[in-house]
């Protein structure tokens, strides 16, 4: 009479041997040497039962993920943009607020981990940029800078100085504030404001900054502050003129270049090169209509992270 067991089954003997020699290794932490010689084997063959407790099902090696990050769209969109980092909250929800209070939520932690200490950090204005400064963990200690103006809302209560005050104090570093609307009637006032001295010394910071953090606009009612801000004659006027998005009052064409003179000489903030050549900026995007606000912000060479949400992860990596 045969003794041999069915073929791929294990027997009660190998079963144990298995079972303990894996728990020794992948609970245990025990070395495979150390394992040799509590059971007189020779590391190779330790090393053997390990691959077959693997190959029978009995370690399965998984690797998770927060849940409240989808890693694998976020590794997708970060390849396709060609980006230093892309973090997408994994929110399924249908409400607006709450997409954005998780991202903005996510974008806090990212920042959290740029900041370096001394570094000179540039804070934009906005609701996602509000809600971000309202969960703001300890920051290393840096300066903080506004970076550009506000514009009136009722579903903001917070200005420009407010938020950027909210960093300092996250980092116990100084605040670099003024009081101007982003967006004023004309160039002349524009001028004459940038000369003011709290103003001067906001813009004479933006060449050195290190970390910026903006939001991403897109050319219709609703996606851009700026556009809502504007009269219906001029959001035209730069719809016509090819706008497509918009950050910190730059407005965007389809091919990532300003609009000149668009908005420009009327906007109390940061300018576009400046922000080109910031070592690290945090570009927040929710919404699942920005997508094409998104690519040409990034063809325009603004932003080195994009924290956004699933919905709009997924149309960017579906529409070319």
């Amino acid at each position: 009479m045969s003794t041999q067991r069915p073929t791929g089954r294990l027997g009660p003997a190998e079963l144990v041997q298995l079972t303990t020699v894996a728990r020794r290794f992948h609970l245990d932490q025990r070395t495979k040497v150390q394992i040799a010689d509590e059971f007189g084997l020779s590391r190779f063959k330790v090393a053997r039962l390990l691959e077959r407790a693997q190959a029978e099902g009995l370690v399965r090696i998984e690797i998770g993920r927060p849940a409240e990050i989808d890693t694998d769209l976020s590794e997708a969109v970060r390849s396709r943009l060609g980006l230093a980092h892309a973090i997408v909250a994994d929110v399924h929800d249908d409400d607006l607020a709450a997409i954005r209070r998780e991202v903005a939520r996510v974008a806090a932690d990212h920042l959290g981990e740029l900041t370096e200490p001394g570094d000179v950090v540039g804070l934009a204005w906005g609701r996602a940029l509000h809600e971000l400064t309202t969960q703001l963990g300890r920051l290393p200690q840096c300066v903080a800078v506004q970076l550009c103006g506000a514009l009136p809302r009722t579903d903001v209560d917070a200005s420009s100085v407010d938020i950027t005050r909210r960093l300092a104090d996250a980092a116990h570093g100084s605040a670099v504030t003024f009081y101007a609307p982003l967006l004023v009637p004309d160039a002349d006032t524009a001028a004459a404001l940038r000369g003011e001295p709290g103003i001067a010394e906001a813009l004479a910071h933006y060449p050195r900054l290190s970390v910026a953090v903006v939001s991403i606009g897109a050319w219709e009612p609703e996606l851009s502050t700026v556009y809502d801000a504007l009269t219906e004659d001029e959001r035209a006027a730069l719809r016509d003129a090819g706008a497509v998005a918009e950050t910190c009052g730059i407005v965007l064409a389809a091919d990532g270049q300003p609009l000149e003179p668009g908005l420009r000489d009327r906007v109390i903030g940061v300018s576009p090169d400046e922000l080109r050549t910031t070592d690290r900026v945090v570009a927040i995007a929710y919404g699942d209509q920005k997508a094409d606000a998104v690519r040409v912000t990034r063809r325009a060479g603004i932003g080195t992270s994009l924290v956004t949400h699933t919905a709009l992860a997924k149309r960017l990596l579906a529409e070319d």
